[in-house]
């Protein structure tokens, strides 16, 4: 689920209006561009497109509260939390550009409906629910093998309910369970290297995510008068749910440019994906030009 970060990378902490500590990483030189990572996902993630993109761009990409080297959730915490966040972000480093993938498509798309700052914007499948599309039908059972301690089977319920169309959906759960179950108690008591998270320690934070989804829910007719440059990215593995809410966001927003990239799901962006293939098109969105407002 990640790499070791590499060396010619610095990082850096915003406090926002909580109080709270978002710390972020920082690679390369030129505009700056925002990278928000996905659900049950920490900045490590996209380490790999942040690095493909750094030889043209500041490449800024938080740890979003609750995992990394940034705080703790708060107290309902949710979709305001996350764009809060976001803002003081964007208002430290005077970036203009932003991608979001997943979860974080959902908070980027949401923070530009509200923050002028903006001007250029990539979503990778946010998972909106609209019009009788649901995101977060997994979401109960999660919760009670979360409660009662069940990490894998919770894992396997996040996959499960967000699995592209792939042959994962066709892999019996106590399969996966059982596997997952010894990676766990492999790496059990293991050190984790200084601001990289465990994906032991990823599977809570998915229940803070699908709050910030359920947070967003609601009509994409919302969307209609976005004041920014707008790129919709999607796999073309990817779950028909996923697909739907770009398929909606492309009628509200018809100036939005949608790409489809080949041979992938949901988690292109992520190291583990190809996220060669989602560097070429944010170089090609975020040009130069986009560095001024």
């Amino acid at each position: 689920m990640s790499i070791t970060p590499p060396a010619a990378q610095a990082t850096g902490t915003v406090t926002s209006r909580d109080g709270t500590t978002i710390a972020y990483r920082r690679l390369g030189d030129g505009p700056g561009a925002v990278l928000v990572h996905g659900g049950g996902q920490a900045s490590q993630n996209l380490v790999t497109l942040a690095t493909a993109l750094s030889d043209r761009f500041t490449v800024y990409v938080p740890d979003r509260r609750g995992r990394g080297l940034s705080g703790p959730y708060s107290e309902g915490h949710g979709l305001h939390t996350e764009i809060e966040d976001l803002d003081v972000l964007l208002q430290k480093t005077d970036a203009h550009n932003v991608f979001g993938l997943s979860v974080g498509a959902v908070v980027a798309i949401e923070a530009a409906r509200s923050l002028s700052g903006i001007t250029k914007l990539a979503l990778y499948e946010p998972p909106l629910s609209f019009d009788g599309v649901s995101q977060t039908l997994w979401v109960p059972r999660y919760e009670r093998e979360l409660k009662a301690g069940q990490l894998a089977a919770a894992l396997v319920t996040i996959m499960k309910g967000t699995a592209d169309r792939t042959a994962l959906r066709y892999v019996p759960r106590f399969v996966l369970v059982r596997e997952i179950n010894r990676v766990i108690q492999k790496t059990d008591g293991k050190p984790v290297p200084p601001g990289m998270v465990s994906p032991r320690d990823l599977i809570p934070t998915m229940h803070y995510d699908a709050r910030t989804v359920m947070d967003a829910a609601g009509p994409l007719e919302r969307f209609a008068e976005l004041p920014c440059e707008l790129l919709l990215l999607g796999g073309a593995k990817s779950a028909r749910n996923l697909t739907a809410a770009l398929d909606g966001l492309s009628v509200v927003l018809p100036d939005a440019c949608r790409v489809t990239l080949p041979g992938v799901g949901h988690t292109a962006a992520d190291n583990g994906g190809k996220p060669e293939l989602v560097a070429a098109e944010l170089r090609a969105f975020f040009d130069a030009s986009s560095g001024t407002p």
